[in-house]
């Protein structure tokens, strides 16, 4: 039996195509997250942006309220705050307040911020957003520890800071840091002993280069006394399915055209370069994104699996809306259905076991069942019937 243990869920940035209604687009996203919640999904991470039209969730505290308050299984992390963006005393006080309003199903995903255009509006040079970020997690991860910090930079000035409550988690709230190609966040995450968060694609190098980044996180770890622990590490990639192949590409005919030009014109990175004729192709093929069926997917995690050179704790597909609303619920459910149970402890091991007994010893007992009816059908004068209260 297999028994790793592979959590799923979702990193919702979100993105929305600038043609349709942005209230009802962020309702969308709300319901996604309820239709995980029962589908048994682990985890959703919310974005935060500012600019650029398509990710729209500035505030991923207040959706994760409204989450809270509408399912009841699943983690809700921020996925990612851009701790440049904030001052990090009050920030910590936010998250700590949403670690006691959601019962501890909150967690706190921390990055330097991934869109150029919000650190421009913001006044933030782009290569002081790093070294901001660093600056900004060891002052969160001291006053989540109930410590009183003093501290002064050009980013922030803080004058005996301490939060009012002890974190409703403990010993604290779960955090995570975001990590793409550079290991600057596997560095912070291994020092603080923190989840990994690695973005950045799933290409044969994009693979290479997160597990190269665990590799950082260890070392880190190791030197500050930490335990690198794996399933603290989440993997981001991209899927959809359909009941067959041939559906699952009709199905992403849909939005996977604006997604990538959203990505060439405004993200930082494009997913599909100049000059390629088929998307679908040219994701599946790179081993970017699973667009298949649930058979395609298990492939999809299993190579994702071995890539990790050891394993990790999660599985989080980035929500993209390539497919409409329905066949986005319904690509979902199949993976709930048909692809999680492969990486979670065997989920049906046992059942195929008690199958498997049932099916082996049926001639047997099926011959001992037969003697007994028989048995009784002679005790009865070969009626085949019990008396019933009448003819009695």
């Amino acid at each position: 039996m297999d028994n790793r243990y592979l959590r799923t869920g979702i990193f919702l940035a979100p993105f929305h195509a600038l043609g349709e209604n942005p209230t009802l687009a962020l309702e969308r996203d709300m319901d996604l997250i309820c239709h995980l919640d029962k589908l048994n999904y682990h985890e959703a991470w919310i974005g935060e942006h500012h600019s650029g039209g398509f990710e729209i969730i500035a505030c991923p505290e207040m959706f994760i309220a409204a989450a809270a308050e509408r399912t009841k299984h699943i983690r809700l992390g921020t996925g990612v705050v851009s701790l440049p963006y904030h001052n990090p005393f009050t920030l910590a006080s936010r998250m700590n307040q949403l670690d006691h309003m959601t019962r501890g199903r909150a967690m706190f995903g921390v990055g330097p911020g991934a869109l150029v255009h919000d650190a421009m509006k913001l006044g933030i040079d782009p290569e002081a957003q790093r070294p901001q970020m660093l600056e900004s997690l060891d002052i969160v991860m001291k006053l989540l520890q109930g410590k009183s910090v003093t501290h002064s930079s050009d980013f922030v000035e803080l004058n005996q800071a301490q939060l009012q409550l002890k974190t409703f988690s403990q010993p604290m709230m779960e955090m995570a840091v975001a990590c793409a190609r550079s290991p600057v966040g596997a560095v912070a995450a291994g020092k603080h002993g923190i989840g990994m968060l690695s973005i950045g694609g799933t290409s044969d190098d994009a693979l290479k280069a997160h597990a190269a980044n665990w590799g950082f996180y260890t070392k880190h770890a190791a030197e500050n006394g930490k335990t690198a622990d794996r399933s603290k590490w989440r993997i981001v990639t991209f899927a959809h399915v359909a009941e067959t192949r041939e559906q699952a590409r009709k199905d992403v005919e849909f939005g996977l055209a604006n997604y990538a030009k959203y990505f060439s014109d405004v993200a930082t990175f494009p997913i599909i370069p100049p000059g390629i004729t088929d998307p679908v192709d040219f994701l599946t093929s790179e081993g970017l994104a699973c667009i298949g069926t649930p058979d395609d997917c298990i492939k999809h995690f299993e190579r994702l699996w071995l890539g990790s050179d050891g394993g990790f704790g999660a599985v989080l597909l980035l929500a993209h809306n390539w497919a409409d609303w329905q066949a986005t619920q319904k690509s979902y459910e199949l993976m709930a259905r048909f692809v999680h149970p492969h990486f979670q402890g065997d989920a049906n091991g046992l059942r195929r076991h008690s199958y498997d007994t049932a099916t082996a010893s049926r001639p047997i007992y099926m011959e001992k069942v037969t003697r007994a009816i028989q048995t009784q059908i002679d005790q009865l004068g070969g009626t085949g019937q019990l008396p019933t209260k009448a003819a009695e």
